[in-house]
This record gives C-alpha cells, structure tokens and sequence, in this order.
C-alpha cells in the first residue's frame, strides 16, 4: 500500500492535467457480511445467504464458505455437498438496503459523481470532490474507515484513471482490499493479466478467445481491432482498447435502468399448468410493486423458467407502448401458453421487463434482480 501511495503521488500531476481520478468502492460479501454482523453467532463460520441444503440459488457467500468453492449464482444443493457445515439463511433486503443507504451517504460526503452499480458497490469520479484533497487514494481511505465505522463492514477499494481499471483494482487484493493503478503502471499489468480477470470477459467468451490463443493481456494486444470485431462483434472494439488501458466511459450517476426482474426458486417442482398461473401471477406482484417503486416501466416482458434438471429455457414479447401491470399479467400467461413440458418439473419461475422508457434515479438503493 506505501508503495502505491509513493508512485502515485508522483504521478499526480500528470493525472491531474490529463486523466481522471476513478474508485471502484466493493463490498466485501455484502450480503453475508451484513448476516455475520447483525447475528455473532454466524462469525467466521461458513455462510450461504439465499436457498437451503435442499434447493434455491445462493445470493451471497461468506468468505468463509467461497474457500470450499461456494460462490453466489450456484445452485445450493451444489453448494451443500462442497460445504455440508455451510449455514443457510434467508435474505433481508431490508437490511441490505438499509446499510446499502449509510454507504451511500458516505460517498456523498466526497463528490455528486456516483455511479451505483447495485446496492453493493459503485464508482466515484473524485478528480474534483469536496474536500479539494489532492490524492485520491487518501479519499479512498477515508471512505474504506468511514463505511467500517458507520455500518461495522468493509469494504475494497480500487483507484485509476478510468473505470475498467479501477474495477479491476479493487478485485485485487479481497477482503479489505486496496490497490493503485497508475497510469505508468497500466501498461505492464495489464499485460499480465489473465484473460478471465477482465472485466466483461465471462466464461463464455474466455473460452472463445483461449481458442483465438489469447489468454493474458498481452496475448489480447497483439490482436487487431479487426480481428476482434471479427470474432466478437461490437464487443471487439472495447477488448481492443481495454487491452490498451484505454476505457473513455464517464461516471454517470444517472444511469438507465436496463431491465427489472424478480424470480422465485420453488422447494418443490411445480408440474401443473395450475400451480404454474398461481406461481406465475404471485411472481407478477412482486414485479409490479417494484416496478411502482422504481417510478417506470419497460415495453418488453420475459417469461424464464428453469426445469428440475436446471435446463433454462425464455420466452418474450414487446409492445410499443410501456406496459401496464394489467398486461404484465396478461402477457405472462400468455407466455406460459408456449413453455413446454411442465409435467417434467419446474424448480424456478422469473418475469423480468426490459426496454425502460425512463431513467432510474435511485437504481443504488433498488437492485435490479432480486432472487428468492
């Protein structure tokens, strides 16, 4: 951390005239951290917070847990048997919510410019901030001690020149993490940096380009703007430039709302076309009055729904005007009518409306997702 602190202060004045001063503040398993903290019992122990040894998806993993593998997204009963002590709990948004507000609070105090990425975890643009400090890793300090004093959790933090870095910089050293990007720095690390660590590389796409023989940063550099577009589209340009530290994106703290969800894993296979309208309404509600809470709605609806052997299959319909909660029903059924083979179980039902004619202006406190 001393040796950050030392190149990039003497880089500052560089930066200062040509580039940004960018965190990516990230909560250290936000979810299960919030858990540990309102219930000691659950401290240090391995912890799942959604779904039960039976079924469901985990949210959120503590620390402990992911070192036997459990990460977030996985099914529980996976989960279960790489942890059998793994400790399930119910999420309380409430909660999460509640700590998500104390954190934002704490970035205001620095600067207007807050990109919320979820309740979790946001960028800040403080090349100009409040205070008018000079090194932004001392803004990022004082944030890391005031989240930690405010809310008991804590939380990463990565600092650059642009977004995609920051991002990066903050993953680099979890828990409790800090790390530096300097703009002389960019270069060589980026270099070294494994294909599946950059940001908007999934696993899909990393295998397609271990096939192109890329696998470092590096390997990625070598590849031309052509080649990438060629292979992964509109995609390729940014590869190309993130390759090269380049990433022009500003921080917006008024970013649209793309989609808005809500899905429920069921303990019991639904395998009637009954309990599927039953289902499939009460999932409606719980869309609609997130819809209210959010202030719009899309112009599309996306009916999901995942069989018991976890095969995932969607079927969607758009309308020219945004729709209304009567046909958020209406158009739900509707769909229902084209899912196939019911009778061989279904373990999960998720309704999820897109195209949104209206921006979202407290998508931090309001995350888009969430999973039951």
């Amino acid at each position: 951390m001393n040796g950050n602190r030392i190149v990039f202060k003497v880089n500052l004045a560089f930066m200062s005239k040509a580039f940004r001063k960018i965190l990516h503040i990230d909560m250290d398993a936000f979810y299960a951290a919030v858990e540990q903290r309102d219930n000691p019992k659950l401290m240090g122990k391995p912890l799942a917070v959604g779904g039960s040894k039976e079924r469901g998806v985990v949210a959120a993993a503590s620390y402990e847990a992911r070192k036997f593998g459990v990460k977030s997204a996985m099914p529980s009963s996976i989960a279960y048997r790489k942890c059998p002590q793994l400790i399930f709990v119910k999420p309380r948004f409430e909660a999460y919510k509640e700590a998500s507000q104390q954190i934002r609070e704490v970035f205001e105090e620095y600067t207007d410019l807050v990109e919320p990425l979820s309740l979790d975890e946001a960028y800040l643009d403080v090349t100009e901030n409040k205070f008018d400090m000079e090194f932004a890793m001392d803004i990022a300090t004082e944030i890391k001690q005031k989240i930690k004093e405010k809310t008991g959790l804590t939380a990463s933090a990565g600092i650059s020149y642009n977004k995609f870095l920051a991002k990066i910089a903050s993953d680099y050293n979890k828990p409790d993490g800090f790390y530096v990007i300097t703009p002389s720095m960019a270069e060589k690390f980026i270099e070294k940096l494994p294909i599946e660590k950059f940001f908007g590389v999934g696993k899909v796409t990393a295998k397609k380009m271990h096939l192109k023989g890329i696998f470092t940063g590096e390997n990625l550099k070598r590849k031309s703007e052509q080649q990438l577009s060629q292979w992964f589209g509109k995609a390729g340009s940014y590869y190309y430039n993130i390759s090269r530290g380049v990433d022009n994106r500003i921080v917006n703290p008024n970013r649209i709302r793309k989609s808005l969800g809500a899905e429920r894993t069921y303990e019991t296979d639904i395998t009637t076309n009954e309990e599927m309208v039953e289902n499939i309404n009460q999932v409606a509600d719980i869309l609609i009055k997130r819809i209210e809470k959010a202030g719009g709605a899309g112009k599309s609806l996306t009916l999901k729904v995942k069989y018991s052997d976890f095969k995932q299959i969607t079927r969607s319909k758009t309308r020219q005007d945004v729709l209304t909660d009567k046909q958020i029903r209406s158009i739900a059924l509707d769909l229902l009518k084209v899912i196939p083979d019911i009778d061989k179980g279904i373990r999960l039902v998720g309704l999820q409306t897109a195209n949104f004619a209206q921006e979202n202006k407290d998508v931090f406190l309001e995350q888009l997702e969430f999973k039951f």
